[in-house]
């Protein structure tokens, strides 16, 4: 994987006015042309996001980038697990480059190749019967080769429900990371019994359970989450339906449980947009997501009332590094014939990864 260290931009950049960077931007664009394709997740701010030739969920993203074969050069507006979905899933001669090396996801340094075949070892140890893996694409390239190589999938926000299925029909338990909510919301829906599902502590021996819970348990649950919405909580909804009654309630499921309980809907990012944009006029709306979007989908849809479910700006601070000076950065070495912050994934661990990631377009 790529262990280059961020490079610290120079006044020229840092300090430019944001309107020079914009046209200076789109200037490099132009120049690239057809070599050049921009990536953006919908969490960017908008500084950044208005560049991207291509906006999306992480998976769709990444698929985009495979798909686009003329493009040679691939800047990903995102965090660093994305691009190595980008480079595993693209061409060799095609490069995978993101703005800021630390744009990284807490939720998947939180499952770390090393922590993972500890517990694989350690469950190995007291049950009988087939583990299925399965990692949600929120999770390194090293994860998804662990899945790939023992038979299992990835997953995403809006089809874990179906990944969870097909994972509980080709053994007898599965090992849900790196998010725990995800994972307990995905269980629930399929109507799984509170206690087959139990969750796995890093740090404790036997991930904090029994032996005995460990053989009942159907679905076992890593101790991660996201930093984002796990800021959102069960007060939140029960605050808005007392303020507003005829409100709808839509959150990701990332969220706690309760929180998703209490909701109207909950579903992915394309899902959470697609719901805000066929609803009629005058819907009201609180959206349990990142702001960002949150502030995107006011913007495009000025008939309705949309509002943060929370009441505090809930920001995802690392997707946030990919700053407009940053994107400038990429494309004036571009222009130069430099390739800078180079994502990339090493053969033998991209081959057992995709794996994992074409189960998950099979089921």
């Amino acid at each position: 994987m790529t262990v280059s260290t961020q490079v610290e931009l120079g006044s020229e950049y840092l300090q430019e006015k944001e309107e020079v960077l914009m046209e200076k931007i789109a200037a490099r664009k132009k120049e690239l042309g057809g070599n050049l394709l921009i990536l953006g997740h919908h969490y960017q701010q908008e500084a950044t996001f208005r560049f991207a030739d291509l906006t999306g969920d992480s998976l769709k993203l990444a698929r985009n980038a495979a798909e686009a074969k003329e493009a040679k050069y691939i800047v990903f507006c995102g965090v660093h697990f994305m691009a190595e979905s980008a480079d595993i899933l693209t061409a060799d001669d095609q490069v995978v480059i993101l703005p800021d090396l630390r744009a990284g996801c807490p939720m998947a340094d939180m499952a770390t190749r090393e922590e993972v075949d500890w517990a694989w070892q350690e469950l190995a140890g007291v049950v009988s019967g087939r583990i299925v893996p399965v990692t949600y694409v929120n999770s390194s390239a090293l994860i998804k080769d662990f899945v790939g190589g023992h038979g299992g999938s990835v997953c995403t926000s809006s089809n874990a429900e179906r990944v969870l299925t097909w994972a509980l029909s080709q053994g007898e338990k599965v090992l849900f990371f790196p998010d725990e909510h995800l994972g307990r919301n995905s269980a629930a829906a399929l109507g799984i019994a509170e206690d087959e599902v139990v969750l796995w502590q890093r740090e404790k021996p036997l991930g904090g359970n029994t032996p005995e819970q460990l053989r009942k348990a159907k679905v076992l649950l890593w101790d991660g989450y996201c930093t984002v919405h796990m800021q959102f909580e069960a007060s939140h909804v029960t605050r808005w339906r007392e303020k507003e009654p005829r409100i709808r309630v839509i959150v990701h499921p990332e969220c706690r449980h309760e929180v998703v309980r209490l909701a109207d809907q909950y579903g992915s990012t394309e899902a959470i947009i697609k719901a805000i944009s066929d609803s009629p006029a005058g819907s009201k709306w609180a959206i349990g997501t990142e702001i960002n979007l949150v502030n995107r989908l006011k913007a495009q849809h000025p008939d309705k009332e949309i509002h943060s479910l929370s009441p505090f700006q809930c920001l995802c601070s690392t997707m946030y590094r990919i700053k407009p000076a940053y994107l400038l950065w990429v494309l004036d070495n571009l222009v130069q014939g430099r390739v800078v912050n180079r994502i990339t994934v090493p053969a033998e661990v991209a081959e057992k990864a995709k794996l994992s990631l074409d189960r998950m377009l099979e089921i």
